[in-house]
């Protein structure tokens, strides 16, 4: 695994290629941000954004969410998929908001990490992107692309979690996280990765180990 400083040169790499990187959903608050990262579970980022304007019109906060009735909720969220389940777990997550916390949502991750629905990843975004907190959340795409540049190792997202965390400043938790994100979705794609457009190639474990000794092979393949 790269030490901490070639960590933080690949990331000064890749954030020069996604300049402001940042989470794609859309959010005005803590709470819609909670809500919007729950339904993104299982589903995409641009398909929450066409539910949630409408949710949030009239579901504004975790007082009128709480009220929901579970038939109407379903319906409002069901091409998000799991709906039963996310419907189940938002009303949940919004009385204990109510009961426990005043409404507001907890800039804690125990707390966070409490609600129905609510795992760690989906806390980190929380509290990185719309309560001020540092977070690095670790999704499929971090999961991936960290460990092809050799600047994590594992399949554990806690344990992935940890290994950059360790590596990058707090300041940078969560940019580090949207840049590779975003990195894993628009160039270090899982089947078809696109390494010749990527900012890290010199510095990528995969493309030395994989793509680049399979280039050489196809180059020495004697012709028939």
């Amino acid at each position: 695994m790269k030490t901490a400083t070639e960590t933080r040169q690949i990331l000064d790499l890749l954030e020069t290629q996604h300049p402001g990187a940042d989470t794609e959903l859309h959010y005005k608050n803590a709470y819609q941000l909670l809500v919007a990262t729950m339904l993104s579970a299982q589903s995409t980022d641009a398909r929450v954004n066409i539910v949630t304007p409408d949710l949030f019109k009239k579901y504004p906060d975790a007082k009128t969410l709480a009220t929901a009735k579970t038939a109407a909720l379903e319906r409002e969220i069901h091409s998000t998929g799991f709906f039963r389940q996310k419907s189940k777990s938002l009303l949940r997550m919004a009385q204990i908001l109510l009961d426990e916390h005043g409404g507001e949502v907890p800039a804690d991750m125990d707390a966070l990490t409490k609600l129905p629905g609510v795992g760690r990843k989906t806390a980190n975004v929380v509290l990185g992107h719309a309560l001020g907190v540092p977070g690095l959340p670790v999704d499929r795409h971090v999961l991936r692309v960290s460990n092809r540049l050799g600047i994590a190792e594992g399949d554990d997202p806690v344990t992935v979690e940890g290994q950059l965390c360790a590596a990058m400043p707090k300041a940078r938790w969560t940019r580090t996280s949207d840049t590779l994100i975003l990195h894993g979705r628009r160039v270090c794609r899982p089947s078809k990765p696109l390494c010749d457009t990527c900012a890290a190639q010199r510095e990528c474990d995969f493309y030395a180990t994989d793509v680049a000794s399979h280039a050489a092979r196809q180059v020495r393949k004697p012709r028939r």
